[in-house]
């Protein structure tokens, strides 16, 4: 009989003694079941024990995570964690060095223990601790066994960091900003600081005063990748919490410390691979960093501020400067601004400011436009110019498209939303350029005026082309690429046609084309498809093809021609003094075999004229072209075919004649094609909707048939 579940079988080990095994009852208190330990080795005062795990983090055990407890796990009796909270609080403040170092070595293991934290705080001891990191008296591996058990214990929770003193702060800030600090301390050190900044906005402005970002900097270039980490993150941390009009003024201060190229250089371009909790800090301050694009994207263009149209103006005097005449009335003027603006692509021709008052996109898309006017100008020129020429149905609009885009890539890169936990999301890329956002964007509007011309889109499709574009840029950040060179390199490979590949291999990869229903459907349509393979080589047969003769290669080449008749009873063939141009009637073909006459059909080193002693220095290329009709009396007709294509379709057709099956790759290739295009047909109808795995079950037949009307 297997124990109730109530009932774990545990052993218990005591020091100095032998282990009991016993039976814990859960439904009995903890309390009852230390005592009975307790009198089983003869110790009083039970209600100074407590249990806890031997292995492992050894966390003690109770009434809220007894529950844990496992068949065959192995228990200690201990000391309760109020009883060692006291004795190592007492240990700590001790005044033998040694002896305190043990301590603090234990109390660090002990602290992430929430039931031992919780007893050390209630007798104050988080403030005995950060007098002894106030006191700037520990060194070495003290004071990081001090920094530790301080950080495990505020990281429970149970006290606020806003109790935590200024001179506390500066005493860890200046751990950090110290050049030579042993790494286990500037490590707790860094994570400490987080912390703070995390959990209270009174302690994020007193470490934003006391840290030093160039030091923070200069933390990423040492070999520690753990160093590397928890610096970004209180770089992170110091990003998130800044007010908002002190953002920009931060990320202008990294900018100029070189945070980007020393982050490429050290972190993504060092010689270790990256971890994932690096990952995560760099995905984290990849979407900071986006963040800061939220302002723009949702400011409305105001159409009555000259400041911004102004920007408008230059775009259309980049794009056409040339075609302007100042001297021209303001009428005309007006009239060939408006026909710029719409070459321009924008929606709204008479006045385009109004195209920028959607958020998102907002300001930013103009930003975009016209960063790629001036730094790119040609690409921008010519793109524009490239659409202004095209037919009005087949124009990709420039403004409309580079508007919509700035919004897709919002959209893509999550701008204006906050980090996700555990994401590690971050592209390399990014990190390769300081207008890395602007670079990402002039990409992507050369590919999208790529994709409009690929698909030979019209203004009806643009949805379409977006929806595509999209596709590609996913895809191709995915790849994660290293550099925005090799992201331009990915995109080249996913064309339009590409796109559709890909969408149609994934949908016949699908679970559902795996269901039994769809290969059922593939079994029945099979057939049809084999026949209509096997039509197609018979009509190619009737229609006949031209072979070169066998023979001594130093005399003039020699042709022979053979079609089978239209009613496939007779092979008719017949020698040529060259090539035809045309069709080649059956009359001046003299010979003839009776398709009843014909025995075999053997390929290769089976032919005949492959066996005979003048063939044996044949290449391999016209060993894998030769076959031949083995036919009535005893006598071949061979043939070495003059590609692999008529090679293929004649084997085939005189095996569809003789009743065999077709089993050469080209029939392999065709029926795969047809038998996919098929499929996508007859599922056409059925996109997005679940296939289920078997058919609805037939309804019993009703117990009447009165409802059937009656004509007459």
């Amino acid at each position: 009989m297997p124990p109730p579940s109530d009932i774990v079988k545990v052993a218990i080990e005591w020091p100095g003694a032998n282990a009991q095994l016993i039976e814990i009852d859960q439904k009995k208190p903890l309390s009852s079941i230390i005592r009975e330990v307790c009198d089983g080795w003869s110790l009083s005062g039970s209600d100074q024990f407590a249990l806890r795990y031997a292995d492992g983090p050894q966390l003690y055990i109770t009434e809220q995570n007894r529950s844990e407890i496992k068949n065959g796990t192995i228990l200690r009796l201990a000391i309760s964690p109020a009883r060692a909270a006291r004795q190592l609080l007492e240990r700590v403040q001790s005044h033998g060095m040694d002896a305190r170092l043990e301590a603090l070595k234990e109390l660090a293991k002990l602290s992430a223990d929430i039931t031992f934290a919780t007893e050390f705080i209630n007798i104050e001891g988080i403030a005995v601790l950060a007098r002894l990191v106030e006191s700037g008296t520990h060194f070495g591996e003290m004071l990081a066994f001090t920094l530790t058990a301080f950080l495990e214990l505020m990281d429970h929770g149970i006290v606020s960091w806003d109790l935590i003193s200024f001179s506390f702060i500066k005493q860890i800030s200046n751990y950090v900003n110290q050049p030579m600090v042993d790494v286990s301390i500037l490590q707790r050190s860094l994570a400490i600081l987080e912390s703070m900044v995390l959990n209270s906005q009174t302690l994020y402005q007193r470490v934003a005063h006391e840290t030093t970002v160039g030091q923070l900097i200069a933390h990423l270039q040492v070999s520690n990748q753990e160093i590397q980490t928890y610096a970004i993150a209180l770089i992170n941390a110091l990003f998130l919490k800044a007010p908002e009009d002190r953002r920009q003024e931060m990320a202008n201060t990294l900018a100029q410390k070189h945070l980007r190229s020393i982050i490429l250089n050290h972190v993504i371009r060092g010689n270790r691979p990256i971890k994932a909790e690096m990952a995560h800090q760099l995905y984290v301050l990849q979407v900071l960093t986006f963040n800061l694009l939220e302002e723009r994207m949702m400011t409305k263009m105001d159409p009555s501020d000259q400041g911004q149209r102004d920007i408008i103006f230059e775009l259309r005097r980049i794009a056409f400067d040339a075609d302007s005449d100042p001297n021209s009335s303001t009428e005309k003027r007006k009239a060939m601004y408006t026909k710029d603006y719409k070459m321009l692509g924008f929606t709204n021709h008479i006045n385009p400011a109004m195209d920028f008052t959607q958020t998102p996109p907002g300001m930013l898309a103009l930003d975009n436009m016209l960063y790629l006017a001036k730094v790119h100008q040609d690409t921008y020129i010519r793109i524009v110019l490239e659409n202004s020429s095209r037919e009005d149905k087949h124009e990709c609009p420039f403004g409309r498209c580079a508007i919509e885009l700035t919004k897709t890539l919002c959209e893509i890169l999550q701008v204006g939303e906050l980090p996700n936990e555990g994401c590690n999301d971050y592209h390399p890329m990014f990190f390769t350029h300081d207008r890395a956002w602007e670079e990402f964007f002039c990409i992507c509007i050369q590919l999208l005026n790529k994709t409009w011309k690929e698909m030979r889109a019209t203004s009806e499709d643009f949805n379409k082309v977006m929806q595509v574009v999209r596709e590609q840029i996913t895809r191709a950040l995915g790849m994660k690429p290293n550099s925005l060179d090799q992201f331009k390199s990915k995109l080249r490979g996913l064309s339009y046609s590409e796109i559709l590949r890909l969408r149609q291999s994934e949908r016949m990869s699908q679970d559902d084309f795996q269901s039994p229903p769809i290969i059922e459907l593939r079994e029945r349509i099979q057939p049809e498809i084999l026949e209509l393979i096997k039509q197609q080589r018979l009509n190619r047969l009737c229609e006949g093809s031209c072979f070169r003769k066998i023979g001594n290669r130093r005399r003039q080449e020699k042709f022979w021609f053979c079609r089978l008749s239209l009613n496939h009873k007779v092979l008719h063939y017949g020698d040529l003094e060259e090539p035809p141009q045309g069709e080649v009637p059956f009359e001046s073909l003299s010979e003839k075999i009776p398709v009843a006459d014909i025995k075999s059909v053997v390929t290769g080193k089976d032919c005949p004229h492959m066996k005979e002693k003048s063939a044996l220095k044949q290449n391999k290329e016209v060993l894998e072209l030769a076959f031949s009709i083995l036919h009535d009396p005893d006598e071949a007709l061979n043939f070495i075919a003059p590609n692999k294509y008529e090679y293929c379709i004649w084997t085939d057709g005189l095996s569809a004649l003789l009743g065999r099956e077709m089993s050469s790759e080209l029939t392999r290739s065709d029926l795969d094609t047809l038998l996919s295009m098929e499929m996508k047909l007859r599922l056409l109808d059925l996109e997005n909707i679940q296939i289920p795995e078997a058919p609805p079950p037939i309804p019993k037949e009703p117990s009447t048939y009165n409802f059937v009307y009656h004509y007459g």
